[in-house]
């Protein structure tokens, strides 16, 4: 069976891969030639997206995304706007970003399932982030866990910003909100897990047309791997699951999610 498979979320600077002999061990082996043919390398913060970057280069079929993550807000050396400014920097004009093959801004959004988690600093960066995605006419990867309001809430704010809700856990209703909106709803190995089925409906709900698969490896492994370090490679495991629920075969659904992810990041 050859199909094209895109994984539109994965962060091979995480040092879990180390576990594997290293992310490059890990491309190498079991990514490329395995029907993957493209993969999106997103940062969390601004150390590790430029190291996405650098990865990027050394793959043909590699991009980068490059934004600060919720989680890691409370780890960043300056103010909000010292370090929004600096992720501008990454970023550069259009001649640089399409040098270093930067498709998006993210991962960015909120996560409140952490305890001592800060609200309101996650909100500023989230805020600061959306502008900023505006101003360069950028797509956003956003990370929505347990912020499921408040995220709708920022992407309200923020009319005319496009993007995706990454391994989305949201509700049908939002999803729909959002699709009318222009937005995407990426799933990732969670829909093959046995307790998800809210995620299974939601996948049935939203049109082929808007979907995004990805793997957020090394997290996130599909079943029968859940638990073990993921790859860009089990990635079929996501498409596979989405087909039988959308009564379609996986062809199908990668196909329709390659050229999805293609459109939304102009690659």
């Amino acid at each position: 069976m050859s199909i094209k498979l895109f994984d539109s979320h994965a962060h091979y600077f995480d040092k879990r891969f180390d576990e594997a002999g290293g992310a490059d061990n890990v491309l190498q082996n079991d990514v490329w030639g395995k029907n993957v043919v493209g993969v999106i390398n997103v940062g969390t913060n601004n150390r590790n997206s430029l190291y996405c970057i650098e990865q990027a280069a050394r793959y043909e079929d590699m991009y980068a995304a490059v934004g600060i993550h919720p989680e890691d807000v409370a780890y960043c050396r300056g103010n909000v706007s010292d370090e929004v400014d600096t992720l501008k920097g990454i970023i550069g004009d259009s001649e640089n970003r399409k040098s270093k093959k930067i498709v998006a801004l993210g991962e960015i959004g909120l996560d409140y399932h952490y305890e001592g988690f800060d609200k309101e600093l996650q909100m500023k960066y989230f805020d600061a982030q959306m502008e900023l995605a505006l101003e360069l006419d950028m797509p956003v990867i956003i990370h929505d866990r347990e912020a499921h309001g408040d995220c709708f809430e920022c992407v309200l704010r923020h009319k005319g910003v496009r993007g995706v809700f990454h391994s989305y856990s949201g509700s049908a209703e939002m999803a729909a909100e959002l699709i009318r909106r222009g937005w995407y709803i990426s799933f990732s190995g969670v829909v093959t897990f046995k307790n998800a089925s809210r995620v299974r409906d939601v996948v049935a709900s939203v049109p082929t047309e808007r979907i995004l698969i990805e793997t957020d490896a090394p997290y996130l492994a599909p079943h029968p791997y859940r638990g073990r370090i993921n790859h860009s490679g089990l990635i079929e495991y996501t498409a596979a699951a989405i087909a039988e629920i959308k009564g379609t075969d996986i062809e199908k659904i990668a196909e329709a999610t390659y050229n999805n992810t293609r459109g939304l990041f102009g690659i």
